[in-house]
């Protein structure tokens, strides 16, 4: 049972059937702060998470040790430890890249959570593995590669970017339309996509993301 957040949000990738990736089971609001270096350097993602009613229910039993209905400290601190650990093999959800190349994002110093209103709240920051220059064309969005877990800006501004290394570039918000990305990768969208082994990322074609021009 304790391990059950793990399963959610660290072993999809052993569900192969592909009616059960495409279809969300957890659902989280976000909110992504982009900030740039004065240097013209990408700083640092700020990333803010606030999952649904019955699967922050469903942590809450897992991890309420003393059984009080609440979560204590310990138990808040256990919670963001096994997130962190569980999305490694995601990046995170969080997704950086530059002219078409993906930026790796390493394991996040700063990782916490809080559960208030019968929410869980995930909040971390997330940075480029190696100094990255802002230039170019580039995106930045957060995603579940599986799509197991649907992860929403409600509003345009909840995905931004901020600094002075942004200052002579265009941003905008892009939304996919699903009908449109499914008409355009219909073909590559069959059944050996799905179970290629090698780990495919159809939830990219879907995703909220910023795409930022210099």
């Amino acid at each position: 049972m304790r391990k059950r957040l793990g399963l959610y949000t660290g072993l999809l990738a052993l569900i192969s059937a592909a009616p059960a990736l495409s279809h969300p089971h957890v659902f989280a609001e976000a909110r992504l702060e982009i900030i740039a270096n004065d240097d013209g350097t990408v700083k640092e993602l700020r990333n803010v998470w606030r999952f649904d009613d019955v699967f922050s229910s469903s942590v809450l039993m897992d991890f309420d040790t003393n059984s009080d209905l609440k979560l204590d400290h310990s138990e808040l601190v256990e919670i963001a430890n096994t997130i962190r650990d569980s999305l490694a093999d995601y990046g995170y959800f969080t997704f950086i890249s530059k002219d078409g190349a993906a930026s790796p994002v390493p394991k996040p110093d700063v990782f916490n959570v809080d559960f208030k209103d019968n929410q869980l709240l995930v909040f971390f920051v997330a940075k480029p593995a190696q100094p990255l220059k802002i230039g170019g064309k580039m995106s930045f969005g957060v995603h579940d590669p599986t799509l197991y877990t649907a992860i929403d800006f409600a509003k345009d501004d909840d995905i931004l970017v901020e600094g002075k290394g942004f200052a002579g570039c265009k941003h905008t918000v892009v939304r996919p339309d699903a009908d449109e990305v499914l008409a355009q990768n219909q073909s590559t969208l069959t059944d050996a996509f799905f179970n290629d082994p090698a780990g495919t990322d159809m939830a990219k074609l879907f995703a909220t993301r910023m795409e930022v021009t210099c």
